[in-house]
């Protein structure tokens, strides 16, 4: 990052003496932007269900310069582990400044798959949001200081590809719940936060890599992700919208304007999808 970059997270709650607590912290998308907060001196606290990855997490955090790092275990689709967690922190660091939901999972889903497997990705990948936020952010507000709300999307979120519905499901619902938190957060008196919503590319994470062992090419690092996050952060950015090794963003561009145009033009849904569609959807791209 730059000077200016830094200087201006800095105004913006991202530094030494803020808090920021991380869902999802122990790996992946989540433990990057932990280290990328550290760096700038903050204290961080990780939450994650993998107990086994939150202590060397830990470590690396604080050798990142993080002014002091907490762990938690918990599952944020339970409500009472996280109003519990919620206390802990005030208790100890005065509340939180920078709330990054963070966690997902993504099993895979069929329509009309196992209920429970619903309800599960559901419960982590929106609930979690929506619990992580309805619960932090009260303190959050009435402490009156700088700082931010940034919650994981995704791109499936936006264009809804087919193959994985309670993934796609449980994304759309982000993106729609942070808008509205965005609009919440600027009318409401006192209250100095901003609502952001990260859409990853491709990033190779234990989420993505399934069984291979080695990064596509085309897949960007966590480390990448959580850089662009940072760099988007310091502008301001609510959609921030990462490219990979294999998408550029006029590409994201043009996908999500079709997928906007099935409903303008009165296409049948998914229609990047559907045969009589197929050839003009590729056109489009060369536009």
């Amino acid at each position: 990052m730059t000077e200016h970059e830094i200087n201006t997270l800095k105004a913006n709650g991202f530094s030494h003496g803020s808090v920021a607590l991380v869902n999802g912290g122990a790996e992946g998308i989540g433990f990057a932007s932990a280290c990328q907060f550290a760096s700038l001196g903050m204290t961080v606290c990780l939450l994650d269900v993998a107990a086994d990855k939150l202590g060397e997490a830990a470590a690396q955090v604080k050798a990142a310069g993080a002014t002091e790092v907490a762990t938690y275990i918990a599952d944020v689709s339970d409500v009472s582990a996280l109003q519990q967690i919620e206390l802990e922190i005030a208790d100890r660091f005065g509340g939180v400044d920078i709330l990054m939901n963070n966690a997902g999972i993504q099993p895979g889903s069929t329509m009309f798959g196992p209920h429970e497997r619903w309800q599960k990705i559901i419960g982590v990948n929106l609930w979690g949001v929506i619990n992580g936020t309805q619960i932090f952010a009260p303190r959050m507000i009435e402490r009156g200081r700088p700082g931010a709300i940034i919650n994981t999307g995704s791109k499936q979120g936006i264009t809804t590809p087919p193959g994985d519905p309670a993934y796609n499901v449980t994304k759309a619902g982000v993106k729609a719940f942070t808008e509205a938190l965005a609009y919440e957060l600027r009318n409401t008196t006192g209250a100095q936060l901003t609502a952001h919503l990260l859409i990853p590319g491709f990033v190779y994470t234990g989420l993505t890599k399934r069984d291979r062992t080695e990064k596509p090419a085309g897949a960007w690092t966590p480390e990448q992700t959580a850089e662009f996050l940072m760099q988007s952060l310091a502008k301001g950015d609510f959609y921030i919208l990462c490219p990979d090794n294999d998408v550029d963003r006029a590409t994201d561009e043009k996908r999500m304007a079709w997928a906007m145009g099935d409903i303008i033009e009165n296409r049948p849904p998914l229609s990047r999808w559907h045969p009589d569609y197929a050839d003009a959807f590729t056109a489009s791209l060369k536009d």
